[in-house]
């Protein structure tokens, strides 16, 4: 491809929020103005890495999201360091995940971590950002997305403040949530009766 045509990287800002419930995350967003774009679905991701971990090494992230029907390839550079999580993101839609999978495995690359979520996803009309509603294993929690100002305007509407910003990652927040429980991380996951 001529380098003058190949996409530039976009640049992801966003902050996580943990929030007490599900019920209350979609009472606050509604009492802000925000509606779903979505119906809540699963989502399944894996985050693929070299044996010697060099992408994790590096704090850059290559992941595959089933969601929705689709397939998700996403690759994540460093972050940079601030209030907000801000890095470079490449995003590619494919049909068949496993497929994507049997081609990250055939270049070297293995499954590193698994986790999953339910995922809405809401918006604000004319609003630069929008907010995700993620029902995780180990909690619930908002991610706010779209310009530093933005974020930090609706953080303070819903009622939190810069020191609520979680900047970690789902894979470093489940290692922290299992070292708090005493228990040997695996993957972060449902179980069936959850699915």
């Amino acid at each position: 491809m001529d380098s003058s045509r190949r996409p530039h990287p976009a640049k992801e800002t966003e902050v996580k929020l943990q929030v007490p419930s599900a019920e209350a995350a979609r009472a606050l967003l509604a009492r802000a103005g925000f509606v779903p774009l979505h119906d809540r679905a699963f989502e399944a991701n894996s985050v693929f890495d070299t044996p010697a971990r060099d992408l994790m090494n590096s704090s850059r992230l290559l992941r595959l999201r089933a969601f929705r029907g689709e397939a998700i390839l996403t690759f994540k550079g460093a972050p940079e360091p601030g209030p907000h999580k801000v890095r470079p993101e490449f995003e590619t839609a494919a049909s068949d995940p496993a497929t994507l999978q049997l081609i990250l495995e055939s270049l070297g690359y293995e499954v590193l971590f698994r986790y999953e979520k339910y995922r809405t996803t809401l918006q604000r009309e004319g609003d630069p950002g929008h907010a995700v509603l993620d029902e995780t294993p180990i909690g619930t929690f908002l991610e706010l997305e779209g310009p530093p100002d933005w974020i930090d305007s609706i953080a303070a509407q819903l009622g939190f403040s810069q020191s609520d910003y979680i900047l970690l990652s789902y894979g470093s927040l489940y290692r922290q949530h299992c070292q708090a429980l005493g228990i040997s991380p695996t993957h972060m996951v449902f179980a069936e009766s959850d699915r």
